[in-house]
């Protein structure tokens, strides 16, 4: 798990170069600034309004916002936190105004380290749209068909397997990384051909996920 933390804490924290693609990556790490400008830190976080006043204006000048329209046509499902929409043939669109997270930076936070963990349903940020006068971060993903009902079981041993000890419910807490992990019901996790895809995954930092190793 050292090994695991370590990747970890460098893309949540470290200023390595990134590729121009990498969206998910530029924001966060714009939002973690501003946050350590205003006197943020893992103690003091930044206020979600002022955030988005700043998200506002990067977007602008960063040519982030999506202009095409979310067609209801192509809408699929939605939950509290988001709505889904086919893209294409093999993948869907996400709009997300990060109602789980206590700041935007938490939201991005979550997309990269689903994204180290989970590669094979990584999600790509297309960018974002004012939709009835709120802020949505708009994200890509691959489509999974699920061809069995997820058993939550299984979905815990596996996380037991690998360091995550559940809670309650469908939540998880992984102390060796300092994770929470939660929101886990069988319309996160689907199976297909006897193999679990995390497709919507709700992870939150804890004070000891900044701990490092002696």
């Amino acid at each position: 798990m050292k090994g695991i933390k370590d990747e970890l804490q460098n893309i949540i924290l470290g200023n390595d170069p990134v590729g121009e693609t990498d969206k998910i990556k530029t924001v966060q790490r714009f939002l973690r600034g501003n946050a350590e400008i205003s006197g943020g830190s893992k103690k003091q976080k930044p206020v979600k309004k002022e955030e988005e006043k700043h998200l506002l204006t990067f977007c602008t000048t960063q040519h982030l916002w999506v202009t095409d329209t979310v067609y209801d046509d192509y809408f699929i499902t939605e939950g509290a936190e988001q709505k889904v929409y086919r893209f294409n043939d093999f993948q869907v669109m996400k709009t997300n105004d990060a109602i789980f997270y206590e700041t935007w930076l938490d939201y991005f936070n979550n997309l990269l380290i689903h994204n180290y963990l989970f590669p094979i349903t990584g999600y790509e940020l297309i960018g974002f749209k004012i939709i009835g006068g709120k802020l949505y971060a708009v994200v890509r993903q691959d489509f999974i068909p699920a061809d069995e009902p997820t058993d939550l079981n299984v979905v815990n041993q596996f996380l037991e397997f690998n360091g995550f000890r559940n809670t309650r419910n469908h939540d998880y807490y992984n102390p060796a990384l300092g994770i929470i992990f939660e929101d886990l019901h069988d319309e996160n996790v689907l199976s297909h051909n006897k193999i679990l895809f995390f497709v919507d995954t709700v992870f939150y930092l804890t004070e000891d996920f900044y701990e490092l190793h002696p």
